[in-house]
């Protein structure tokens, strides 16, 4: 279909509303401070409750800014709950809802839930609450969505007032997120994935969304060329890494990069490589994970808002063609095992373990020079048990020797799939009498816009923020202009690979002032190596895959590239422990002599071997000499909050 619904019409006719720090909507110079930091007990709300659908237990409920306390008074109090801790990280949303009989006064307070069951994957858990304090309709759902504000305003990182005065006043409009999904990714289960899970929890969260499936290679990368990007608060991908690197590649190719290359991206895992997902994932403060474990984590996160600047690598490329990585720079044993495991792609994330141990059966080692330029500034120092080996000092330095394509217009956009509006239980089994039926009362009008399905559910908007009069009914273009963009797009093609493919590459961006032209010599200070090597590894974030944890102590903002080699003359069982050891990020622990480490700002690399495979983000460019530059914090990834303590509980 080719019509496309902008959900939450009635926020397009009132006056734009800056987003809070949380999502990154201002720019970093403007951007507003996060507020300060309560202490993790501080009770914020306290009430009696009912529940719901046992109308006779009844609950004291206590907000803190890290969690929601629920003690039970009624038929016989608690000295000591039991499952009475609702952890705020594993919240995905709320709202209010009330009874469909015209009787009922109590209002309804809805939380959605996903907390980690015994076998460690999280669940889907709702709790729902009655507020029925007060006689009439009207005061008890005044207090169901003050609690309701309350809460939103802690899973956002919004400031609540100091005076107790919480009002739905306090929450902005809700974001308006861009979601690209290829539904190929994850063995094309990535589709699936994002209607059973991610949409859902979106829901729950009242985020505004509309979600494009890509139909080819490079359809992201002209996608985002010809958006209005004022009109959305972030693009999210739903695949692998490789779905992103399109998504940055085409923000930096547009004419306003400067401008573009702001909008806060993010990431769920729905493919084969997540890498980044991994790095989000412990930056969250969750435990590693895979697979559905992994998505749902991340997209608790999304929900949360919070974003983070992203340092991006300016790669040039043998031809002067010039490309952009958030993730890495890979030669040898690395980029053969990735370019490999696409015949096994069909296995999912095992076609990497199958590729590794068919590499390490015909270890290849390859001749070439690195040349970097040290980091002026150390790294966060790792733990003892991350030890990081450094460059030899004995190191000679050296200096080394000597059309545009237009995009076509936007596809599919599929945000009004007729999908089930999640709401909790609404009948009990074996109950004599018909419970009330609840409908959704302060969820979002979103919610109806996006799930659409006339005669789904019995549905009630009614938004915490209330729109202006006058507000459309129905519902409005997407800010997605269809045909001619926003501004004229190109890109530049290489030469194909040896598979066929064509990988475009950005010719804008920022100017790489550190970088000579390749073939030149490099200016002093630099640190140049030549020799045999099993494997080259230049890393921005600390995951290489989201079980490979490569660079332990890389942050999002470091401004370095981590760079990592293997020399020739390891054997395959060493390499194989290093590999093994990476899943904890203690590899660099094992006291390897032919592991070495340095962090640089920017780095050469000459393959003196005539045949091999270059990768930048798992995807192949042309073999040759490379160089890069670390650009920091030139783009923004929402990450949510950061985690305590790195760990969950």
């Amino acid at each position: 279909m080719n019509g496309y619904l902008e959900t939450q019409e009635q926020w397009d006719q009132r006056p734009d509303q800056e987003l809070t720090w949380s999502w990154g909507h201002r720019p970093r110079s403007e951007a507003m401070a996060p507020p300060p930091p309560l202490a993790a007990s501080t009770p914020l709300l306290h009430g009696e409750f009912g529940s719901y659908p046992d109308p006779s237990l009844r609950l004291a409920l206590t907000l803190t800014p890290q969690a929601l306390h629920i003690q039970k008074l009624r038929p016989k109090p608690e000295a000591r709950p039991r499952g009475g801790l609702v952890l705020l990280t594993e919240v995905s949303g709320c709202c209010t809802l009330r009874s469909c009989n015209p009787s009922d006064s109590a209002a309804y307070f809805c939380i959605y839930t996903y907390p980690r069951g015994r076998r460690k994957g999280r669940r889907k858990a709702t709790h729902t609450f009655q507020a029925d304090g007060a006689a009439t309709y009207e005061e008890n759902r005044a207090e169901a969505q003050r609690w309701a504000t309350a809460l939103t305003c802690l899973l956002r990182g919004l400031p609540l007032p100091g005076d107790g005065e919480i009002t739905s006043q306090l929450l902005p409009r809700p974001p308006r997120l861009l979601l690209l999904v290829n539904p190929f990714g994850g063995r094309g289960l990535a589709w699936q994935w994002c209607k059973n899970h991610v949409l859902p929890m979106i829901s729950e969260a009242g985020l505004s969304f509309n979600l494009i499936q890509t139909e080819r290679q490079n359809h992201a990368r002209e996608l985002v060329q010809g958006l209005s990007l004022s009109e959305w608060d972030g693009i999210v991908t739903l695949s692998g890494d490789g779905l992103l690197y399109e998504v940055l590649n085409g923000l930096l190719d547009r004419p306003d990069w400067e401008e573009a290359v702001k909008t806060p991206v993010g990431i769920l895992p729905c493919g084969s490589g997540n890498a980044l997902a991994g790095a989000v994932n412990q930056h969250g403060g969750f435990k590693p994970a895979l697979g559905i474990d992994l998505l749902l984590n991340c997209s608790l996160l999304l929900c949360r808002g919070g974003s983070h600047p992203l340092d991006l690598l300016s790669v040039t490329l043998a031809s002067g063609s010039r490309c952009f990585s958030f993730l890495s720079v890979a030669w040898g044993f690395v980029s053969d095992v990735d370019i490999q495991s696409e015949r096994f792609r069909a296995l999912g994330s095992a076609r990497f373990t199958l590729s590794t141990v068919l590499g390490l059966a015909t270890l290849h080692t390859y001749r070439g020079r690195l040349s970097y330029l040290p980091a002026t500034m150390e790294p966060a120092s790792p733990t003892p048990a991350h030890g990081l080996p450094r460059a030899k000092s004995e190191l000679t330095l050296a200096p080394a020797p000597a059309p545009p394509v237009a995009h076509s217009p936007l596809h599919r956009s599929v945000s009004d799939l007729p999908l089930p509006l999640p709401q909790p239980a609404l009948m009990s089994p074996g109950s004599p009498e018909p419970l009330p039926i609840l409908s959704l009362n302060g969820g979002g009008p979103e919610l109806a816009g996006d799930w659409g399905g006339a005669g789904d559910a019995p549905l009630s908007p009614d938004p915490l923020v209330p729109s202006p009069p006058g507000s459309p009914k129905a519902a409005l273009l997407s800010p997605i202009i269809e045909g001619a963009p926003e501004t004229p797009a190109s890109s530049e093609v290489l030469p194909p690979t040896p598979d066929g493919d064509q990988v475009a590459v950005s010719p804008g961006g920022p100017l790489d002032h550190l970088l000579p032209p390749l073939g030149t010599p490099l200016p002093p200070g630099w640190v140049t190596l030549e020799g045999d090597f099993v494997l080259m590894l230049a890393i921005s974030p600390s995951h290489l895959g989201a079980d490979l944890v490569a660079a332990p102590h890389a942050r999002f903002d470091d401004g370095l590239v981590h760079l990592c080699w293997v020399r020739g003359g390891i054997s395959r069982t060493a390499l194989l422990r290093l590999f093994l050891a990476m899943e904890h990020g203690s590899h660099f622990s094992l006291g390897c002599p032919q592991l070495c480490y340095a962090p640089a700002r920017a780095f050469r690399l000459e393959p003196l071997t005539p045949r091999g495979v270059l990768t930048v983000d798992g995807e192949q460019v042309e073999y040759g000499p490379l160089q890069a530059q670390v650009h920091p914090g030139l783009g923004t990834l929402l990450t949510g909050p950061p985690g305590h303590s790195g760990r969950e509980p």
